[in-house]
């Protein structure tokens, strides 16, 4: 951490890179990392994203600011480039061309997966999200954190928590939420900013998803096929439809695993499991991805049905159902 410290400090330009497909931690901990370095060091950073921001997140402080990596110039050379909830490199997409060119690297994050990558990695498996990570460095460093870098973290916690009802939940995730709310951030209006403030559209989607869903092994395992047709049948807007999908799956009381296929082209799928009990990134490290042992994800190169068939072989094979 104090070499963090060091190098904020010498560093000019400095690039904070979020992951692709973002989620409410990487936006929430870039942007209250953005935060805490225009507070304590008075520099301004280059918050970049590879995928569109989804709409639930665009009321994050400085979220705006964020520049699409199609708008990069990918010429560019940074002194310093961090990572924030980027599981593995591969992950932030074209930003990596940026990251490796940088003169200092810096890796921050929560995933156990994580190969650690860059030249400096302050990784801590046992925080909820990545924003509890950047909290304890705050208070290690003793920096500042502002309403609205709590407001980011916040955001960033109670999203990767699933509102803390997840098992990674611990007592130090609820002091260092308490700590937030006390600068000033309004956790009934970021709560139904998060969960309360769906489309119609997309609550229609999750509904359908959910009723052409497949269940095998005496509903132990329950999964459900995503495709591009299915979106553009409800109208979709650039807006994560398939957020918080896996965990509709998941709360079934018979279901011991959940995934999700997504079709993202005609012979590449993506897919997110979850499970209450079973070590599921150890089927998504099989095929390149990784996670938490109960919420993981990767990106198969096979047609949905396919993705699907191999994932069901994998869970046969390591006897998880």
């Amino acid at each position: 951490m104090e070499q963090l410290n060091s190098i904020i400090k010498a560093s000019k330009n400095i690039l904070l890179i979020s992951h692709i497909n973002p989620d409410g931690d990487t936006l929430g901990s870039m942007c209250g990392l953005y935060s805490l370095v225009k507070d304590n060091f008075k520099k301004k950073c280059t918050m970049v994203t590879v995928s569109k921001i989804p709409q639930t997140y665009e009321f994050l402080p400085y979220i705006d600011e964020a520049v699409f990596i199609e708008n990069m110039d990918l010429s560019r050379e940074f002194d310093l480039a961090i990572c924030v909830d980027v599981a593995a490199i591969d992950r932030c997409g074209d930003a990596q061309i940026l990251f490796n060119k940088a003169k200092s690297t810096i890796n921050i994050d929560h995933h156990g997966t994580n190969p650690e990558y860059a030249q400096i990695n302050i990784i801590q498996p046992e925080a909820s999200a990545t924003a509890e990570v950047l909290v304890d460095i705050s208070k290690n460093l003793n920096w500042q954190i502002s309403k609205k870098t709590a407001e980011s973290l916040y955001t960033a916690i109670v999203t990767d928590t699933g509102n803390f009802k997840f098992s990674n939940v611990t007592s130090r995730t609820m002091k260092f939420c308490a700590e937030l709310l006390e600068r000033g951030v309004n956790s009934s209006d970021i709560y139904q900013k998060c969960y309360e403030s769906n489309s119609k559209n997309m609550v229609l989607f999750q509904s359908y998803c959910v009723n052409k869903a497949e269940f095998l092994n005496d509903d132990k395992i329950a999964y459900t096929i995503v495709y591009k047709k299915d979106l553009e049948k409800f109208n979709y807007n650039g807006e994560d439809f398939t957020d918080g999908l896996t965990e509709k799956l998941r709360a079934i009381k018979t279901t011991e695993i959940a995934f999700v296929i997504k079709e993202l082209s005609q012979s590449v799928s993506k897919v997110s499991m979850r499970s209450r009990t079973k070590d599921v990134a150890k089927i998504c490290s099989v095929f390149g991805g990784g996670g938490h042992k109960l919420a993981a994800g990767s990106v198969i190169k096979a047609k949905p049905k396919q993705a699907a068939a191999l994932i069901l072989e994998e869970i046969k094979k390591q006897n998880l159902c």
